[in-house]
C-alpha cells in the first residue's frame, strides 16, 4: 500500500490577488471570472502523488485577503506545514503586502513552515508591475520556493503544490488529524499524518473530516 501523508497549507495574501481562484483550479480544475471576495476562510482538499507513489493530501485553508480579517489569520496558519503566499504580478502593491505576510509568517509559524511565493495573474504579463526579477531575488533572500501562476489558464497552479509536495517531510508521525485550527504532527510540527494508520478508525460509511 502506497504512503499517504496529510499536511496543512495556508493561503494568504492581499484580498483579490487570485488565492481562491489559484484553490479552485487546483482543487477543481475550473476557473470563474466573478468569484465573490472569501470571508473568514474556505477549506477544501486535493491530493498529490509524488514519483515514488506516495499520496501527499493538503488540507487547505484559503484566508480571506480583506483588512479586517486579518487577525483571524493566525488562527489558520498556526502549526501549518505550508503557506502560499499569493500577489498579483500587475499590482506591485500587492507585493508588498505578501512581504508583510512573509516576515509575519517567520515571526509566528512554525520554524520549519514551507513558504512558496506565488505570483499570480500570469497571463495578464502584458500589465505587469511586478518583474520576475524583483520576485526571485527576493524570494531567494528570505529562502522561499517562488514560482508564477495563471489561475486562468492553469498555467504552473499543478507545478506549484506539486513543488510543495516534495519538499514537505515523507515520514510521518503518529498523530490525530488537523482540523479547523488544528495540529498537525504530534507537536504541531511539521510532520505529517500518515493515513493508512487512521484507517481502521473511520468508517466507510461516514464522511471523513480527514
Amino acid at each position: 500500500m502506497s504512503k499517504q501523508l496529510q499536511f496543512k497549507l495556508v493561503l494568504l495574501g492581499e484580498s483579490a490577488v487570485g488565492k481562491s481562484s489559484l484553490v479552485l483550479r487546483f482543487v477543481k480544475d475550473q476557473f470563474d471570472d466573478y468569484r465573490e471576495s472569501t470571508i473568514g476562510a474556505a477549506f477544501l482538499t486535493q491530493t498529490v502523488t509524488l514519483d515514488d507513489g506516495t499520496v501527499v493530501k493538503f488540507e487547505i485553508w484559503d484566508t480571506a485577503g480583506q483588512e479586517r480579517y486579518k487577525s483571524l489569520a493566525p488562527m489558520y496558519y498556526r502549526n501549518a506545514n505550508c503557506a502560499v503566499v499569493v500577489y498579483d504580478i500587475t499590482q506591485s502593491a500587492s507585493l508588498e503586502k505578501a512581504r508583510n505576510w512573509i516576515r509575519e509568517l517567520q515571526r509566528q509559524a512554525d520554524p520549519s513552515i514551507i513558504i512558496a511565493l506565488c505570483g499570480n495573474k500570469s497571463d495578464l504579463a502584458a500589465r505587469r508591475q511586478v518583474s520576475q526579477e524583483e520576485a526571485q531575488k527576493y524570494a531567494e533572500e528570505e529562502g522561499l520556493m517562488w514560482a508564477e501562476t495563471s489561475a486562468k489558464t492553469g498555467e504552473g497552479v499543478s507545478e506549484i503544490f506539486t513543488a510543495i509536495a516534495k519538499k514537505l517531510p515523507t515520514t510521518a508521525a503518529p498523530s490525530s488529524r488537523a482540523g479547523a485550527g488544528g495540529r498537525t504532527g504530534a507537536a504541531g510540527g511539521r510532520s505529517g499524518v500518515d493515513l493508512n494508520r487512521q484507517q481502521n478508525a473511520v468508517s466507510t460509511n461516514e464522511p471523513c473530516n480527514c
